[in-house]
């Protein structure tokens, strides 16, 4: 007996709206001064760097840079948001009835797994020692936390509010969280060299989460 669709399968089918053209230029204006924001922060360190050198990067005033963001280091989050969008888009291409770590395999043999961006690897790699990236970090994975719960939702047919789907949900964004950045701190320096141990930390990552606690 086929199940009853529910409100999240009907949002799921609905077309998704295209954004007008205001706000496609204001995302990649947020992304411009994002990857700027990275490379002044590596290149001269996140103290060393202040929003009109950002904004004179991009091509705009400060006063337009502080419209988008509230502190220099918020500048990054457009980057994060759209690696965590990306991962998750994939995720929507998860099949029914296959496991996880078998769609990584396949999706790695098959050339289709998300290329780790240098820049988003660079920013992570600075995350320990800089509190305040460290929180936008962990903020960018707490925004898209709601977003992978009403995937898992979906996939199960269980409510997004159902405590197992928040769970589940809780511990592949900490298991992807994980993998990010144990490759970022191990191979960041060289990540076209080293797309196979992408592959080989998200796997591990996976395995642990779903091993279950040890005690």
């Amino acid at each position: 007996m086929a199940r009853e669709a529910t409100p999240e399968d009907r949002t799921a089918a609905e077309p998704v709206a295209r954004p007008s053209l205001g706000e496609r230029r204001r995302t990649a204006l947020r992304l411009d001064i994002a990857r700027e924001a990275v490379r002044l922060f590596t290149s001269q360190g996140v103290t060393g760097t202040t929003g009109e050198q950002m904004a004179q990067a991009v091509g705009i005033s400060a006063r337009t840079l502080w419209r988008h963001f509230p502190t220099k280091e918020s500048c990054v989050l457009p980057l994060l948001a759209a690696g965590l969008d990306a991962a998750m888009e994939q995720l929507r291409h998860w099949p029914p009835h296959t496991g996880l770590l078998d769609f990584l395999d396949r999706s790695w043999s098959h050339g289709t797994l998300l290329a780790p961006d240098p820049a988003v690897l660079d920013l992570i790699r600075m995350t320990p020692a800089e509190p305040a990236l460290r929180s936008v970090w962990l903020q960018a994975h707490d925004d898209a936390l709601p977003v992978l719960g009403a995937l898992l939702a979906h996939r199960s047919g269980r409510s997004p509010e159902d405590l197992r789907v928040k769970v589940h949900a809780a511990t592949l964004n900490g298991a992807l969280r994980a993998a990010a950045e144990d490759f970022a701190q191990r191979f960041g320096d060289a990540p076209d060299t080293a797309a196979g141990e992408l592959t080989a930390c998200l796997r591990t990552a996976l395995l642990a989460a779903s091993e279950g606690l040890p005690y």
